[in-house]
């Protein structure tokens, strides 16, 4: 049956007057997780029983109220929520649903990917990590790399070989691996821009059960494709400003304390002027108001083209919101979104590097930022492999010559 669909204004009440009975900086992380889980407000668009089968728009109305109340944000998962949950929910056992999904939405459990390998990044199903049948289940043998938050993961969304024998796409699996055992080493590398957020994860005989195939052996390329779908649309989502982030998982020891606590650290940080991959266009704006540079023409026709490159990424944001609401799978709006960011990524440092000069140099932020440009054209399918599937899948072109 469909959802009754609510006015957005009755929706965004409703959560204020759910907000007011349930949020307190005096329970902890764990409790106040556990009843966003039980009111559907961590995965809103998911449905029943793990979410409320609302539409994107009305998740993002969900999210506003809970940001302008500044609470600890629902948890991620690390890619758990966004990636992970979808992906079973798509091709997952009723079984592996039920045990899976209410420990991430809970925020019990992290996950993480474990898809790029060194020889194998862009052309993903050139991978060599293998999983033999071992008794009555699997085991594993190979390296991963470019694995977000895997150091604190419990679980793992794995794709490995299964039929050395067939061809490329047709010989793959997609498995949940348990994180925690002999045979998984996941070690942090350590960013240009200063952070550890990947890892390279080293398995050694490490240990699948029959029931953790995903979809079906054989069919994991089929299964990946569906997780790369969320992925696009994801990579370029703009986060509720007001909301807290905490890690979730055990590992990360955010479970068992207070809200307040979590909330008084936050505040406690300073907050950096500047963050993420790219700098909003009207703070580039006033970035060269301070700088007296705002009436250059030059450097006019530079901002105008920023805002521009912004304005079409969010109206192509909203194009891919309106095909998900008429029941429509993601379509090329993820592709177009994705490359417009990364240009947009680029650009944002390439002209505010040029706004302050040589003393950008000396602003940390603002250096940190420039740093991460570079990872939206690389991360979630590469600027590269964005264009291929453009012109294949929407244009008809031909593919490119490969090995199969």
């Amino acid at each position: 049956m469909a959802e009754v669909r609510r006015p957005v204004e009755a929706l965004r009440a409703e959560v204020r007057e759910w907000l007011a009975v349930n949020w307190s900086e005096d329970i902890t992380v764990r409790e106040w997780w556990r009843r966003l889980a039980d009111a559907g407000y961590t995965a809103p668009t998911w449905p029943r029983p793990y979410g409320l089968g609302v539409s994107a728009s009305e998740a993002r109305a969900i999210s506003a109220e809970l940001a302008a109340a500044k609470v600890v944000a629902p948890p991620t998962g690390v890619v758990g929520v966004r990636l992970a949950g979808p992906t079973l929910l798509e091709h997952g056992t009723d079984e592996q649903r039920a045990a899976y999904l209410p420990p991430l939405l809970r925020g019990e459990e992290a996950w993480c990917q474990l898809w790029s390998e060194p020889g194998a990044g862009s052309d993903l199903p050139s991978l060599s990590t293998r999983a033999e049948p071992d008794g009555d289940g699997w085991r594993v043998n190979g390296q991963k790399v470019w694995n977000s938050g895997a150091d604190i993961a419990r679980r793992g969304l794995l794709l490995a070989r299964t039929d050395p024998a067939a061809p490329k796409r047709a010989g793959l699996t997609t498995f949940v691996i348990d994180m925690d055992q002999p045979g998984i080493e996941a070690r942090p590398l350590r960013q240009m821009n200063g952070e550890a957020h990947f890892c390279e994860v080293f398995l050694t005989d490490a240990r699948v059960d029959a029931g953790e195939v995903v979809g079906s052996v054989g069919a994991g390329w089929e299964v990946t494709r569906t997780t790369l779908l969320f992925e696009r649309m994801t990579a370029t989502e703009r986060v509720a400003r007001g909301l807290v982030f905490v890690d979730s998982g055990h590992p990360a020891g955010n479970l068992d304390r207070t809200t307040g606590d979590v909330l008084a650290a936050a505040a406690a940080r300073t907050t950096p002027r500047f963050t993420g991959t790219a700098i909003r266009a009207r703070e580039m704006m006033r970035l060269a108001q301070e700088q007296g540079v705002a009436t250059d023409p030059v450097l006019r026709d530079r901002l105008a083209g920023y805002w521009s490159l912004a304005e079409v990424h969010r109206l192509t944001q909203q194009r891919a919101a309106a095909s998900v609401r008429l029941g429509r799978p993601p379509g090329p709006e993820g592709s177009i979104s994705k490359l417009l960011l990364g240009r947009i990524c680029t650009t944002s440092r390439d002209l505010s590097f040029d706004i302050v000069g040589a003393e950008a140099l000396l602003d940390g932020d603002l250096v940190t930022v420039g740093l991460s440009s570079p990872a939206v054209t690389i991360g979630a399918g590469t600027d590269e492999i964005q264009r291929n599937i453009l012109a294949e899948k929407v244009l008809g072109l031909p593919r490119e010559p490969g090995l199969e």
